[in-house]
């Protein structure tokens, strides 16, 4: 049997962690990374949209560049490992893997149609 004392701890942080605000899955769209390409190649997504890369090569080191904005290069990301970035400005971003010039890829991000939180 459960003590008052531990029912109402355990009711606090149930009720602390439902009422914390999470980033949804709608939010955050997932780019692959295999076999030397990012998969899909090029997206479309809403303003405020999270792009999280996931290196699922064996053995192969790639980075997320986005070259042409001018940012330097970011660091490497090894097999099992993500990079992520947000998108709140409308525009396109291409962006290719820094150790490999080849694979290459485009964020293209549109206005936000999801109805604002008030």
């Amino acid at each position: 049997m459960i003590s008052t004392k531990k029912f109402n701890l355990l009711f606090i942080l149930l009720t602390l962690f439902c009422w914390t605000p999470h980033l949804s899955a709608e939010n955050i769209v997932d780019i692959k990374i295999l076999k030397f390409k990012f998969i899909p190649q090029t997206i479309t997504i809403e303003a405020g949209t999270t792009v999280r890369w996931r290196n699922e090569e064996k053995r192969q080191y790639h980075s997320v560049w986005f070259e042409q904005s001018g940012e330097p290069e970011p660091d490497y990301f090894f097999p099992g490992e993500t990079y992520q970035r947000t998108f709140d400005q409308v525009g396109s971003y291409p962006y290719r893997c820094g150790p490999h010039p080849k694979m290459v890829g485009t964020i293209h991000v549109k206005k936000s149609i999801s109805p604002k939180k008030q």
